[in-house]
């Protein structure tokens, strides 16, 4: 990556460069190495892309390097005097072979041009978010997001001079009549908590580029095995690493990717914000992601068949499953999720809160617990975890009834998991 500041061509009578001018060319990475294995599916992406072959000591496997800080030399020197310090090993906050081993796996699996790894989910939102506005920005949301970047964009952008407008995910109609002269940012979730609605990705990246917004979309529950955002023309995509991409229940991480030029204008976000991933993070986070694509490929399939079972039993009122074809936006899941769909289920029970408690005591499989994405089944009950803050009328209001119960389905035997359902369900009606 080479600035030709001596090209005549871009050189003033007085001698200066400006700034448009500069014919400097990013570069994918920041990487070790070009061979992304475009080429190849996902499940080949998932084992080789972004690994580090140690050159010393020929590991197979990418080492953890474990330091704050490197050796600097001529070539970190000029790095930091042309502003190319992302691309030079000089601090680990800025920049480390751990992080550049599994950023460039998700890249691959993104189909992106740069990624960067964070010590959590909601770091890598709030450094997304922050580093796309300018003071007096306006964004247009929906109501339906998670409610840490809920309380992020309510509570903490006033702070910074900026404003936000809450709409539903999925009426394309409402977000545009949201949208301001000074709306910057449309931000929204692919497939929404708990009531699993999928926004409708390639008409709100035509709003976005109707209106020159840029698009940020939140693909946690859905990962880029199932949807690849920024090939339907999302500007960023975001992760919740912790969930899906880690898949085991043992870190916190999150991930954005992009275009080079996107994400290196959230890197300097980053260190300011101080949300950097550690190395042995990092190596987790890489060793887990080889067997992504057969994890996901198991929790959607386990997904649909107990989505299937649940529908057909008595005493389940309701299922919110994207791969069912009572899911009202059915059509939509089958174009946009190209028939992957997901591995979280939510349902409804008869008899209310009071049977959901029930249930999951009765359930030996499912382990009663926040979060999602891990390869052990885990559920909960959204009026006392994620929507535990709204009232009960709130709760009616967006749809979270009494008896919703939240499920991510693991990668146990699907028999198994039908099984401890059947019994469970016997036992508590």
């Amino acid at each position: 990556m080479k600035n030709n500041f001596d090209n005549i061509e871009n050189k003033r009578k007085d001698g200066s460069v400006w700034f448009n001018d500069l014919t400097r060319k990013r570069t994918n990475g920041p990487t070790f190495k070009d061979h992304r294995y475009t080429e190849y599916s996902d499940e080949t992406k998932s084992v080789h892309s972004g690994q580090y072959d140690d050159p010393s000591t020929g590991a197979l496997g990418t080492p953890i390097f474990q330091c704050s800080t490197f050796y600097l030399n001529e070539s970190s020197y000029k790095a930091i005097e042309e502003g190319r310090g992302r691309d030079e090993m000089i601090y680990t906050r800025y920049g480390n072979p751990s992080q550049w081993s599994v950023q460039e796996k998700v890249s691959a699996l993104e189909n992106a041009e740069s990624s960067i790894v964070f010590s959590s989910g909601m770091a890598a939102i709030s450094s997304a978010i922050l580093a796309m506005l300018d003071k007096g920005s306006h964004i247009v949301s929906s109501r339906d997001i998670y409610g840490g970047t809920y309380n992020f964009l309510y509570e903490d952008l006033d702070k910074f001079g900026m404003s936000v407008t809450f709409t539903s995910p999925t009426n394309i109609e409402e977000i545009e009549a949201a949208i301001q002269y000074d709306t910057k940012l449309l931000y929204f979730e692919a497939l929404t908590n708990p009531l699993l609605k999928i926004t409708p990705i390639e008409d709100l990246a035509l709003l976005a580029k109707k209106h020159n917004l840029r698009l940020i979309i939140d693909n946690t529950f859905l990962t880029p095995y199932n949807v690849k955002m920024l090939d339907l023309g999302v500007d960023l995509v975001v992760n919740s690493a912790t969930k899906y991409l880690n898949g085991h229940s043992d870190l916190i991480g999150g991930t954005v990717s992009g275009s080079r030029k996107l994400v290196d204008r959230i890197w300097p976000q980053m260190l300011k914000n101080g949300g950097s991933m550690d190395p042995h993070a990092c190596f987790m986070l890489e060793r887990s992601l080889k067997t992504f694509a057969l994890r996901m490929k198991t929790h959607n399939s386990n997904a649909l068949e107990l989505a299937e079972y649940l529908e057909n039993h008595p005493k389940i009122k309701k299922v919110y499953y994207p791969g069912l074809k009572s899911h009202p936006q059915s059509e939509l899941a089958k174009k946009q999720l190209k028939g992957r769909n997901s591995g979280m289920i939510s349902f409804e029970i008869e008899g209310g809160d009071k049977k959901s408690h029930e249930l999951l005591n009765a359930l030996k499989l499912p382990k009663e617990a926040t979060s999602l994405g891990g390869v052990e089944s885990l559920i909960s009950l959204p009026y006392n975890t994620s929507q535990a803050s709204l009232t009960k009328e709130q709760r009616k209001s967006i749809g979270i009834n009494d008896g919703l119960i939240r499920l991510s389905v693991g990668i146990e035997d699907i028999n198994d998991i039908i099984s401890d359902f059947d019994q469970a369900l016997s036992t508590i009606f």
